[in-house]
């Protein structure tokens, strides 16, 4: 199973791990055990389900255990983008591609990102912006999902261009959670989770105005053409 073929695929999301030799072993591995891409997409949702309920029980949890629910928390952030990784390798590179494919590719993922930034959200409760943070995040990055989708309806190509697209808002949240086992002795509580949700806003923001910028250019473009 090689990722020789993934480059002439439209509309899918350019992943540098794709080509990658552990990559491409753990997807013939999950291919052989008989596992479906759709199976893998749902699995996503269980990762951010659970790294989402780790980070609101955080709040609530004495410090060895929301120590412990930190880390959990990152590795199942982890395990969520591992799951958008293998379903298409799954699907494409090993040949097992559904009619409703398309649909377990997208909704999993409009229901994961929510998850994850809500739930850093309210783990960052205790700075007192930290929800309304998180479902800020939470809707521009639906948001930004939708512009790419709406685009392809019209025509256009699928735009994953961030600065802040899925993998980037997963990295700093994955990041924040490993940094904030620091704030018992540096800062208050849900600080460093409260700031990443800042740079996940802020760069969503302007994910959301580069993907309406180029598929107004790329409309205007069309028209002029067929003019």
């Amino acid at each position: 199973m090689t990722d020789s073929t993934s480059h002439n695929i439209p509309n899918r999301r350019p992943i540098a791990a794709r080509g990658t030799g552990w990559a491409s072993g753990t997807a013939s591995w999950l291919v052989r055990r008989g596992v479906t891409p759709n199976q893998i997409s749902v699995a996503s949702v269980v990762f951010a389900a659970v790294a989402g309920g780790l980070l609101v029980a955080r709040v609530q949890l004495p410090l060895w255990w929301a120590t412990v629910a930190l880390l959990l928390a990152a590795v199942c952030i982890q395990g969520r983008l591992l799951c958008n990784l293998f379903d298409g390798m799954v699907a494409i590179e090993g040949g097992k591609t559904t009619p409703a494919g398309e649909m377990f590719n997208d909704i999993p993922d409009r229901l994961a990102d929510p998850l994850i930034l809500i739930g850093a959200g309210y783990a960052a409760a205790t700075v007192g912006l930290g929800p309304a943070l998180g479902w800020l995040a939470a809707l521009l990055a639906v948001l930004t999902a939708y512009i790419r989708v709406m685009g392809v309806s019209l025509g256009a190509p699928a735009d994953f261009s961030g600065p802040m697209a899925k993998q980037h808002r997963m990295a700093v949240i994955t990041a924040a959670c490993i940094l904030s086992l620091a704030e018992v002795w540096l800062l208050p509580q849900g600080s460093i989770l409260a700031a990443a949700l800042v740079i996940v806003v802020l760069g969503t923001a302007a994910t959301v105005w580069n993907r309406t910028r180029n598929l107004y250019v790329f409309l205007n473009s069309q028209a002029r053409a067929e003019g």
